[in-house]
């Protein structure tokens, strides 16, 4: 393979790099939103206006309206003020509401869009990443995604630009005693600034782990009759435990970084609050300021620390969102190195051709040396050997499942990696050991993909399966078509599981026809029956058959023996006998 697809997110990517990065490839998916946004900025500008022109309103009422005992003007400024907050609160529901229409939509299309590119990456990245993280990323990490945009987002900016406004305020009314009150949030933005990768590398190992702590449920849960068929619940109650005590630690170490700043911040504004009200009684013995004046300091100090104690817990949501955003972006810059080739003309007229093709597995060795092979159609070929020789892998190459390492393969005469998927989904079939089936009913998985059966009738599919010389099979079910499976199959027997895979390919009738030990749960009688259908479809279908019952492949044109890498023309059944023989006393 020419990449590898591990998710290391701490390794992958630098703190600037991803932010850099996810941010790229957020702004399209907030694009669309634009408009809403545009409502939420400027509600959030007249909340935050009416904030700011609050304490101006109550300062100039005490030094003009109580000092000069006005009522009348005293009741004015308290009715404007009135009005104000009300405006004040308006925006801020305003921006609330929208913002969070805004959360959800945004989610609804990062889960779209991050659900699109897991479906375009090859086999390889499902085979070296664990299903319970990738659960994770898509459920967990886009919903920390959301609660930030949906809630912390348009309060983080809010409180910026309120801050903003109240720092010019404030040196502007009183530079001196403006410097007075902004001196401790000085010493707060520089321990926060410097302690910000700290506090990001925290979240980020703390959803690693739950990520980790998701793949051993999912684990568990999948195997769980094995579990305990071999009686080892106590293994599996273990490594859960394992994952969840480091979960448990990172967890806390995370919402220890992310709570630190609280207290930090509480004290900056207790120690503004103490600094603006000495010093402002000493301008006012100097007759250097007026009390109104100072009044409005202490508000507009309220003003700025209150949002900056704020910021403590969109800090937290903050940091979580960006170690979610590079976990999301990881998946997103990935991108498959299984691309659809330009055609060219056919070279030949095999219906499969392997050319000098290596093969590797991520990591491992190379599985596959130096392979030339041509499958004309309309034969039957066998591969056999022993397990472990390389038998799946070479059906897999086949299948376009993976791309070879080195060499060329061929289909129809071209390139394989020129063929469209729908078009090599349509000429190639595939029964694989472990078929997997999805909830619904027999009907729902076999024609799962068959565009030309998808949408036929009850009565249609039965004639249809009846002309395939399929619907002998549909007796092996209690009700038919119409017979309930689950994807975890366990509502049927293996052998029926087969059977659904079995009409599910041949009902393609596809050019090649793989079939991967399709027959090793299923009885005497029934695989002879299925022997008489594989038969009877069309002469051009050019069938492989991998088994390790050297019986199966009796009536077979050609059988290769495939092992340590290599792919031999075995010639006869007894000759292939005689090979296996021979490499199981080697080995």
């Amino acid at each position: 393979m020419s990449m590898k697809y591990k998710l290391e997110t701490a390794k992958a990517f630098g703190a600037k790099r991803s932010l850099r990065a996810g941010v790229k490839r957020f702004v399209p998916l907030i694009v669309p939103e634009r408009a809403y946004i545009a409502v939420a900025v400027a509600a959030m500008l007249v909340s935050s206006g009416a904030t700011l022109v609050g304490p101006m309103i109550v300062g100039r009422a005490v030094d003009t309206y109580i000092r000069l005992k006005d009522s009348h003007g005293l009741l004015l400024s308290a009715l404007l003020l009135l009005a104000v907050y009300l405006v004040g609160i308006v925006g801020s529901y305003t921006q609330i509401l929208t913002m969070g229409g805004v959360g959800r939509r945004v989610l609804y299309s990062v889960r779209n869009v991050l659900f699109a590119k897991l479906l375009d990456l090859p086999l390889a990245f499902f085979t070296e990443n664990k299903a319970g993280d990738l659960i994770s990323r898509v459920n967990s990490d886009t919903d920390k995604l959301n609660q930030f945009v949906a809630q912390a987002l348009m309060q983080f900016v809010s409180s910026l630009f309120l801050m903003t406004g109240v720092a010019v305020f404030v040196l502007s009314l009183n530079f001196r005693l403006g410097i007075a009150a902004l001196l401790p949030a000085i010493g707060v933005f520089a321990v926060t600034k410097a302690s910000s990768a700290w506090v990001k590398r925290r979240n980020m190992r703390s959803m690693q782990t739950l990520g980790g702590l998701s793949a051993e449920v999912q684990e568990s849960l999948q195997n769980f009759k094995v579990i305990v068929a071999f009686n080892r619940l106590d293994y599996f109650q273990r490594k859960f435990k394992t994952a969840n005590d480091t979960n448990y630690t990172a967890s806390v170490s995370a919402g220890y970084a992310n709570n630190i700043f609280m207290p930090m911040y509480g004290f900056a504004h207790n120690l503004a609050m103490l600094l603006v009200l000495a010093y402002g009684i000493t301008l006012i013995g100097a007759s250097e300021t007026t009390a109104g004046l100072l009044i409005g300091f202490l508000l507009y100090v309220n003003n700025f620390y209150g949002p900056m104690r704020q910021l403590a817990t969109v800090w937290s949501s903050y940091q979580l969102a960006l170690a979610a955003l590079d976990r999301i972006s990881e998946v997103l810059a990935l991108e498959s190195d299984m691309p659809v080739l330009a055609a060219g003309p056919p070279e030949n007229s095999d219906v499969l051709e392997f050319r000098k093709v290596h093969f590797q597995y991520p990591g491992g060795k190379e599985v596959l040396h130096d392979i030339t092979l041509e499958l004309q159609k309309g034969s039957v070929y066998a591969l056999v050997g022993p397990t472990g020789g390389g038998k799946t892998t070479t059906a897999s190459l086949m299948a376009r499942l993976y791309d070879p390492t080195a060499g060329s393969i061929l289909l129809d005469g071209r390139d394989i990696r020129s063929v469209p998927p729908a078009e090599r989904a349509r000429k190639i079939g595939v029964i694989p050991q472990e078929p997997f089936l999805f909830t619904g009913t027999v009907r729902d998985n076999i024609v799962y993909g068959n565009e030309d059966h998808a949408n036929c009738t009850a009565a249609q599919l039965a004639e249809i399966l009846e002309e395939s010389n399929l619907s002998s099979l549909l007796t092996r079910f209690s009700e038919g078509l119409e017979t309930k499976v689950t994807s975890s199959g366990s509502s049927i027997s293996l052998g029926q599981k087969q059977l659904i895979a079995f009409m599910r390919a041949t009902l393609r009738s596809p050019e090649l026809l793989i079939l991967d030990e399709a027959t090793a749960n299923i009885d005497t009688v029934t695989e002879q029956l299925l022997e008489e259908i594989l038969a009877k479809l069309p002469p051009e279908t050019t069938k492989v058959i991998i088994a390790h019952r050297l019986n199966t492949i009796d009536k077979v044109d050609q059988i290769f023996f495939v092992n340590s890498g290599a792919i031999a023309l075995a010639g006869s059944m007894e000759h292939a006998l005689e090979m296996l023989l021979h490499e199981k006393r080697a080995s």
